[in-house]
């Protein structure tokens, strides 16, 4: 595993590779804490799966612990440089040696869910496969080539089912292929184990099954590669 803070080709973040030194790339979008260790062990659970995973840093270093100084930190990043940051994440993850084809899967949780969707939709040529956690966005889904995935809790104050709902009809009625898993005994961030109060293994579990097996499909490496 490398931490690509000391690796150019990856910009600021955190990479990992694959034992066998290869495989498709997928970017790791973090939640509103920041790039905390549990986004950098999601990279290296996917390159133990696989993949080449990048998580660049959004906010540049600061992150948060609590909800109160994450809504504080969010607030106070420029939309520019954050937009700007991500971008080049993709470029420098596609220019990868170890990536194989020139095709990208995104992974956003909560926040970095509507990056994802930004993503998709401004640089559809390298997003193949979008994943999204508990955050719904809108976008120009016309202009996007990829396929989306979304796990989201079937009750949930902070991504209420309505947005989710206008969200996959765009994508449907833009001919995406989208399917939305919900989780009913789950809430906001059942994913992250580091968030005991809202970490649902359960729910967990399935939803990173489903998030491999749907990648996979997407993003099969060249018959060469």
């Amino acid at each position: 595993m490398l931490d690509s803070g000391a690796d150019e080709t990856a910009g600021r973040g955190y990479l990992a590779v694959p034992e066998s030194g290869r495989g498709p790339g997928v970017l790791v979008l973090h939640a509103w804490w920041g790039l905390t260790p549990f986004f950098r062990g999601l990279c290296d659970r996917l390159a133990g799966e696989g993949f080449v995973a990048l998580a660049p840093d959004l906010y540049g270093g600061p992150t948060a612990a609590t909800v109160e100084d994450a809504e504080r930190l969010m607030g106070e990043q420029e939309f520019p440089q954050m937009h700007r940051r991500a971008t080049l994440a993709v470029d420098r993850l596609q220019e990868h040696s170890a990536v194989a084809g020139d095709k990208l899967g995104v992974i956003g949780f909560s926040m970095g869910a509507a990056w994802a969707v930004t993503l998709s939709t401004e640089m559809p040529d390298a997003v193949a496969a979008v994943v999204l956690y508990y955050g719904a966005a809108g976008g120009d889904f016309n202009a996007a080539h990829a396929s989306y995935q979304g796990h989201f809790a079937e009750v949930d104050e902070w991504e209420p089912r309505e947005g989710v709902r206008e969200m996959e009809a765009d994508m449907r009625a833009a001919g995406r292929e989208v399917t939305i898993h919900l989780y009913p005994e789950a809430g906001h961030w059942f994913f992250e184990d580091n968030h005991p109060e809202s970490y649902h293994a359960e729910s967990a579990t399935l939803a990173w099954e489903r998030t491999v097996r749907f990648l996979r499909g997407q993003l099969a490496p060249p018959r060469d590669g």
